[in-house]
């Protein structure tokens, strides 16, 4: 052991200089750093506006293709036309259910053969002094009205559904100050008749292009 001891250390000091302590410790260590603030790096490009779903929207609940397309003032309109129908549709069924009520209890009443009069105090007091003819007349213009209620329900609803769909093609129209029209009078020299021109000028947006460095 004694001889081993003194055979690694004179290796050890007879060693060439580059196998120094510094040499063997000698590391060296990169890391690669992305800046920030990198103007060149490329934006998140925005969603492109989908009619389509706006369309979707609208046809299952009024007034949520008005709000994808961020139109967010038309939803009570949207509401306020859908109450009218609803509203003349509660009205016109009540008084259909108590128009036939009172015609079917006085016509009861009124049978030859077995008249039942229990239900005529359960008449409504605007409808006790009406005959049966005017009843039946009521009834039918009670049920007439609620049926068209109905009817101009869904007409609204469907109105409702065009409107997010035009809107919502036109969301990605064009409307910036590229786009002109001018109104010049102008002289017809064959009829020798004054009228008005209409000039349109449309341009199409230039395409922006990312560049990344």
């Amino acid at each position: 052991m004694k001889w081993l001891f003194i055979c690694i250390t004179i290796l050890l000091f007879s060693a060439p200089k580059s196998w120094g302590a510094n040499s063997l410790c000698n590391f060296e260590f990169t890391f690669d750093t992305i800046p920030l603030n990198d103007s060149t790096q490329v934006k998140p490009i925005k969603p492109k506006h989908n009619p389509r779903l706006a369309t979707k929207r609208s046809a299952m609940i009024p007034g949520w293709g008005q709000a994808y397309n961020k139109e967010y003032w038309k939803i009570p309109l949207v509401y306020g036309a859908l109450s009218i129908p609803v509203i003349t549709f509660v009205y016109n069924n009540t008084w259909y259910n108590r128009t036939r009520f009172a015609y079917d209890a006085k016509f009861d009443a009124s049978r030859p053969v077995n008249p039942d009069s229990s239900r005529l105090g359960q008449i409504h007091p605007d409808l006790r002094n009406a005959d049966l003819a005017s009843l039946l007349n009521f009834r039918n213009i009670f049920r007439r009205d609620r049926d068209y209620s109905v009817l101009w329900f869904l007409v609204i609803w469907g109105l409702n559904v065009v409107d997010a769909t035009v809107f919502g093609h036109l969301k990605e129209f064009d409307v910036t100050d590229e786009l002109s029209m001018k109104v010049t009078p102008q002289y017809l020299p064959q009829t020798r008749q004054a009228g008005i021109q209409l000039n349109f000028q449309l341009k199409h947006p230039e395409k922006k292009i990312y560049q990344v460095k």
